[in-house]
């Protein structure tokens, strides 16, 4: 089920099913509602987008509260996450399916809110949007990649041929937005050749296994995983990774898997090209598997907004490594 696309003059509603809009600061909203305007969106924010606990977040009546309202208002054309954070997992007992899929919306954020979307996707078959967040517009440099690609996800529904960013950065943009530090971008990673088509699920890794042996657990029949990792686990981000994704192979129905393709990684993460090659060349479950890594999404910037529940087709060999998205 694929939501209406976005059109000028429609209106994006703004939600905290994760943190609080309160942790982000006045200069950055004003850029970020800037920017929104600038795509000829115009914004609204829920009742309790800025209530804010001891987690920074808010109760689960507020953010299950703000998601409902969202979905059921009808002049709301989509919905976007204020930021990430820990916890949009403990919500989805409490959300009524029924009005998600009575409402069809587009919905976008990522890094936690990858529990939301994949469980909204398992529970009713909408297609959710991996993408920046409301927060993430607050960028003064470095965003047009971003929003290029937000723009051919979510307001056509051509093909979209993924090309790599000219650069990319792993600074902490918000502390200054004058002082960036750009390094240039060297393109994919050919780990595993091979090509194939199918349906796009995952997000951040960490986050997609909290679902395991969940009703919230999307198949993994014919599915492709987009995956990343952020630098949560420091120094042992590597390891943490590795048995991370071993998990994910342990599944019923992994042999089902037609392919994955990894998102760039943090420069603290320490996950350097060679280690990622040696983590996918050990799982004999992945001999026949096509991988790429190094791709535009996860926790640097710039980033591609890819469908969870979409369709992808993905051609990796020496002579041509190659990622569309057919169906979004």
């Amino acid at each position: 089920m694929i939501s209406q696309k976005l059109k000028q003059g429609d209106e994006v509603r703004v939600i905290s099913p994760s943190r609080s809009l309160a942790i982000i600061s006045k200069e950055t909203r004003e850029i970020a509602i800037k920017k929104f305007k600038e795509l000829g969106l115009k914004l609204s924010f829920s009742k309790n987008v800025e209530e804010s606990n001891e987690f920074n977040s808010s109760s689960i009546k507020s953010r299950v509260q703000d998601l409902h309202d969202a979905f059921k208002d009808k002049n709301v054309k989509a919905i976007i996450t204020t930021i990430g954070g820990f916890n949009s997992n403990q919500i989805l007992k409490y959300i009524d399916y029924k009005v998600i899929k009575n409402n069809p919306k587009i919905l976008c954020g990522y890094s936690d809110i990858t529990a939301l979307l994949n469980a909204i996707y398992a529970k009713t078959g909408l297609v959710g949007y991996y993408g920046p967040h409301f927060s993430s517009f607050g960028m003064k440099k470095g965003i047009e990649y971003t929003s290029e690609y937000f723009k051919k996800c979510l307001f056509s529904n051509e093909i979209i041929e993924i090309e790599s960013s000219k650069e990319w950065s792993d600074d902490s943009w918000y502390m200054d937005q004058e002082k960036r530090k750009f390094i240039k971008n060297n393109g994919f990673l050919l780990i595993n050749e091979g090509k194939a088509e199918g349906t796009i699920i995952g997000g951040n890794l960490c986050t997609f296994n909290l679902l395991q042996g969940t009703e919230f657990m999307p198949s993994l029949k014919d599915a492709i995983l987009f995956l990343e990792d952020d630098e949560m686990a420091k120094d042992y981000t590597v390891v943490d990774f590795d048995r991370n994704l071993q998990s994910v192979l342990h599944l019923p129905g992994s042999n089902k898997i037609k392919g994955i393709v990894l998102g760039r990684f943090q420069i603290a993460s320490e996950m350097t090209p060679d280690k990622i090659m040696k983590i996918i060349k050990t799982k004999k479950e992945l001999i026949n598997v096509p991988v790429i890594a190094n791709v535009d999404f996860g926790h640097t910037t710039p980033q591609i907004t890819f469908p969870i529940g979409g369709k992808v087709s993905i051609v990796a060999n020496k002579n041509k490594i190659q990622i569309k998205i057919t169906k979004h």
